[in-house]
């Protein structure tokens, strides 16, 4: 079903420009509070002169001599510099604090020769204490307090996600990089973050921003979003004390009888609402990432063990708790392999099935029948194809390896890494675009069977093991 009620062209960037207004309004008060910090505003571009300015800016941030309010007007000013700027404007600034505020290393060397030299217990200690230190470049410093500032953390977080993006053509960006990675895990550990339910009453702003960040099944507008929050469906996010209107992650959740293999069914908003206390399932059918610029560090394996926790205590008839996911990477990996050279993809019988359609048997001309337009819609093709796609893609999901050793899917990575098991392989599961696209259509059943998940996690972590039900074993084995 279309939703009556899309989205309006440029909704998503209204989102983004209301919040980045609000955050320019907020500091540029912070940053008058205090006499002798406003500095001006730079070109765009922070070309001749202005970069000195900026630099001074920077140091007078850093002074230690300075009071607490003078201090976060002063971080609040350096803030609204940055977002003045444009993109070339912006990488200057990020260079200049990477490269002018790094560590001494020649200070640490000295500590480093001096920590050698020591002989006493209390001289090595202190040896050690002045080398750590050395150790932390001045930029960390700096980049702490905007922690003191409204949307500060916020405005960290986004400046990652822009450094993972520059840092792979610049090496000392990559440092900086790595220092506020580091800082962020520090203030996004588990223990500070809080989980929550969204519902439909929860603030529009926050609606907002679920429909901006789904990752897996585009949120189509409004009545989309209310179908998704309706009584037999639940979303659980983490927010960041720091962040309280920013989800870091959230969870979509069916509660349903039975596990379900087609995610058309699950989002068709004509449906009838289920009643979720006497539904047996809680189907985890989306889990989208908010924060690019929290990439790296993982709080996804605590959100869906809080969420099972959750969910049981509430309904106590849910025995089963399993994924609806995607496989994202199938499509790619079967075109590295028939691009490769790759003859053993197709069995003797399934080579005469797709011949007898008109082409010849072989690993291309599977390929040219997935690049047909509508293909699942021919029965005759969609029969020719079911068997050798069903096989391949267990065999994808339980012996295809990373050179790491981690399985080469990255979902199937992220549920095995939290224990629990390829349960079941279910054929047209997702037939838009983006599933045909990305995974011939196939989605995957990941089981979360409480007793086994401590097992699982341990045997694919420690040997590289795939826990999966005997049928998907079955099927890879077919081949």
């Amino acid at each position: 079903m279309t939703d009556p009620t899309p989205a309006p062209a440029g909704f998503f960037e209204g989102v983004f420009d209301r919040t980045l207004t609000n955050l320019r309004s907020a500091w540029r008060e912070i940053a008058g509070s205090a006499r002798g910090v406003l500095s001006g505003t730079p070109r765009p571009d922070l070309s001749g002169e202005d970069e000195s300015r900026l630099r001074t800016q920077m140091l007078s941030c850093l002074n230690g001599q300075s009071g607490g309010v003078t201090a976060r007007a002063r971080a609040a000013e350096l803030g609204r510099t940055y977002l003045a700027l444009d993109p070339s404007g912006r990488e200057r600034f990020l260079q200049l604090l990477a490269r002018e505020f790094d560590v001494d290393h020649d200070e640490v060397r000295r500590r480093c020769e001096a920590l050698i030299g020591a002989t006493e217990l209390s001289e090595r200690s202190a040896g050690e204490r002045a080398l750590r230190t050395a150790l932390e470049p001045p930029r960390i410093t700096l980049l702490r307090q905007f922690n003191t500032l409204p949307e500060g953390v916020k405005f960290l977080v986004d400046r990652r996600a822009e450094l993972l993006e520059l840092g792979g053509r610049d090496s000392l960006l990559s440092g900086l990089e790595d220092d506020l990675k580091r800082l962020l895990a520090n203030w996004f550990d588990i223990g500070f973050l809080e989980l929550q339910r969204i519902t439909w009453e929860s603030p529009a702003a926050l609606l907002e921003r679920l429909m901006v960040y789904e990752a897996v099944h585009e949120i189509r507008g409004w009545t989309d979003l209310k179908n998704r929050l309706d009584a037999d469906r639940r979303c659980f996010a983490f927010f960041h004390p720091r962040m309280p209107d920013e989800p870091l992650i959230f969870v979509e959740v069916a509660l349903v009888s039975g596990m379900a293999g087609d995610v058309h069914a699950l989002l068709d908003e004509a449906a009838p609402i289920g009643d979720p206390h006497i539904a047996d399932a809680a189907i985890f059918y989306s889990i989208s990432n908010c924060q690019r610029g929290l990439a790296g560090i993982s709080f996804g394996d605590f959100l869906i063990k809080r969420v099972v926790d959750a969910l049981a205590m509430e309904l106590p008839r849910i025995k089963i708790f399993a994924t609806l996911s995607p496989v994202p990477a199938f499509r790619s990996w079967l075109e590295r392999q028939v691009r490769s050279g790759a003859h053993d993809l197709l069995l003797p019988a399934e080579r005469i099935a797709i011949a007898a359609l008109g082409d010849e048997g072989s690993e291309g001309n599977l390929l040219a029948l997935l690049n047909r337009e509508g293909w699942h819609n021919d029965q005759q093709i969609a029969a020719v194809l079911h068997e050798p796609l069903m096989r391949l893609c267990a065999r994808y999901l339980l012996r295809e390896k990373a050179p790491s050793g981690r399985a080469l899917d990255p979902v199937g990575h992220f549920h095995l890494t939290n224990g629990a098991r390829v349960e079941r392989i279910n054929w047209l599961g997702d037939v838009s675009a983006k599933g045909l696209q990305q995974s011939a259509g196939i989605m995957v059943n990941y089981l979360y069977r409480l007793g086994d998940i401590e097992a699982n996690h341990e045997t694919y972590r420690g040997e590289g093991r795939v826990a999966a039900s005997s049928a998907v074993r079955n099927l890879a084995r077919s081949g």
